[in-house]
């Protein structure tokens, strides 16, 4: 348990949250929401210690044990990984290197004798024999083969590095676990893994993550920083969201009566509380929902971004054909024999556990790169849009305020028309004339969806466009392409945003691809039951 009491934190001359009141228990899952700039990431370095609040107390019980997701990827560059993981418990740790050097030791004494049985007693009480073959469960549910087990951190790559991270938070059964952004860079098997593994662990998890399908899956409760203030909800990121819109229009609508509003709201929280799941936060999170209060369920003053995409005209009967598509890159096949037809409507998104072959993929459609063999034709009538994973080119050494960026892309060049623009999209008044080059990566990205908007194009290709955005903006963009009524060619690593988005699904492997018309999870179901059937 955390008890969290008169919390407050300044930098400088304001203060990033204050005066919070929370209570974490044992047993649930937490999952930490707000702007970006909103003090999430460091409202879980007070809850770690890592660094001090200005005024008020974390309380945690005496003997418990933390873990964190820690950031430093670099950090442990000269262990083993399994050693790594191992530290994960730090007592655990200490007492084996205790006992190395002990028993290293020429001159071995009675007292060392009798340290040496000390630190075995307490090594077998923490199931220390079992270490090596959790952490390599642990390892291996992330997708980190025994292969790498016992090479050096230093010799892993940054995804892998990332993995290792995560799965020394894990380790050793800790009393509360905290983690920020844990599904970066995972696959969707160790999302899935992850997913599971938090379900069924018993302690405190708090979490901090833009993954709102993770946040639906794992969590019972949702912590939102908002208004300078951290208040915490029963339920997880759909129940959160849904149910702030019905209180925002509850507090808008005073012309209609207030009753009938409340009826609508308890009857939402019991159709949701009866929603079925296997696992246990479900089930605890159920029974909070059944004791909740309309009083107590939130409102926010999240501002969404206008993502609205209109084409200048639709496609035609011939869209795009991609026939034997091959690339290597630096003598490595990213791409083989790549062969498919784009239909009207076509939602199609493009997975595989390579990114770069994705990237590699919309670079060759878009022209930037040429394939080693294999043809690509477009349609008369196609008009397309490119978002690069990659959007440096666009902002670094650009000498432009914002209304000044806009204006190269909008046939309409008055100030009011591209403010008025800029406004939806969150840089209203000064923020409008903000040097381009000094945006943040969330800001980078809402510029190149404001391009793509602005171009009419009926058919867009997005490389990874969620990276860096906050939650309010994933959803704008989700919405905006579920209404976009033309073409869409996309990549990403967030379930909810393909499964809701897609209409297709096209893996592209190490021997060339699967295309299956369906929707993602429909799509996971059948890879899932293949792989059991083998």
């Amino acid at each position: 348990m955390i008890t969290v009491t008169n919390l407050s934190l300044q930098f400088g001359g304001s203060k990033l949250f204050n005066d919070v009141n929370l209570k974490f228990m044992t047993g649930n899952c937490y999952g930490v929401i707000g702007a970006n700039g909103a003090g999430k990431s460091t409202f879980l370095k007070i809850l770690s210690g890592e660094i001090d609040c200005t005024a008020g107390e974390v309380t945690i019980p005496k003997n418990t044990r933390m873990s964190v997701l820690n950031q430093d990827h670099f950090m442990f560059d000269d262990f083993p990984v399994m050693e790594t993981v191992i530290m994960g418990n730090k007592r655990l740790y200490e007492i084996m290197k205790e006992k190395d050097a002990l028993y290293s030791k020429e001159n071995f004494t009675d007292e060392d004798g009798v340290k040496a049985s000390e630190l075995e007693g307490e090594f077998a009480e923490m199931n220390g024999w079992d270490a090596e073959t959790e952490a390599a469960q642990v390892l291996q549910g992330l997708g980190i083969g025994s292969k790498l087990h016992h090479s050096y951190m230093r010799d892993l790559n940054g995804g892998d590095k990332v993995k290792v991270m995560l799965a020394q938070a894990l380790f050793g059964h800790p009393d509360i676990v905290l983690l920020d952004e844990p599904t970066n860079n995972l696959d969707i098997d160790s999302i899935n893994w992850l997913e599971d593994f938090l379900l069924n662990f018993e302690g405190l998890v708090i979490v901090v993550s833009h993954d709102r399908h993770f946040l639906n899956t794992v969590c019972t409760h949702i912590v939102d920083i908002d208004y300078k203030k951290i208040k915490m909800y029963v339920g997880n990121y759909d129940f959160w969201y849904k149910s702030s819109q019905l209180m925002q229009r509850l507090m808008k609508d005073q012309s209609k009566k207030r009753e009938d509003k409340i009826r609508e709201l308890q009857n939402f929280i019991q159709r949701f509380s009866a929603n079925k799941s296997k696992s246990k936060q479900a089930t605890s999170r159920r029974k909070l929902l059944e004791k909740l209060e309309v009083e107590e369920m939130p409102a926010s003053s999240r501002r969404y971004p206008f993502v609205k995409f209109t084409s200048d005209r639709e496609v035609g009967n011939e869209i795009l054909t991609v026939e034997g598509l091959s690339k290597s890159i630096d003598g490595i096949n990213v791409l083989k024999d790549i062969s498919f037809r784009v239909n009207k409507g076509d939602k199609i998104a493009f997975i595989g556990e390579n990114e770069l072959a994705q990237t590699t993929f919309f670079k060759i459609l878009v022209g930037e790169i040429e394939p080693d063999e294999g043809t690509v034709k477009w349609g008369q009538t196609i008009t397309k849009s490119y978002f690069p994973k990659d959007n440096s080119k666009f902002f670094d050494g650009v000498d432009l305020n914002l209304v000044d960026w806009m204006r190269q892309f909008s046939e309409d060049q008055s100030e009011s028309f591209l403010r008025g623009f800029l406004g939806r999209m969150l840089f209203s008044g000064d923020d409008a004339l903000k040097p381009a080059k000094v945006l943040s990566g969330g800001e980078r990205v809402r510029c190149m969806l404001s391009r793509m908007m602005l171009s009419g194009s009926n058919l867009l290709i997005l490389d990874q466009p969620v990276n860096h955005l906050d939650l309010e903006s994933i959803t704008s963009l989700n919405d905006g392409l579920i209404d976009f009524k033309e073409i869409v060619l996309f990549s990403s690593h967030d379930h909810q945003f393909i499964q809701t988005v897609a209409n297709r699904i096209i893996e592209i492997t190490e021997n060339g691809m699967i295309d299956m018309q369906m929707q993602y999870d429909e799509y996971l179901d059948r890879k899932e039951n293949k792989q059991r059937a083998v």
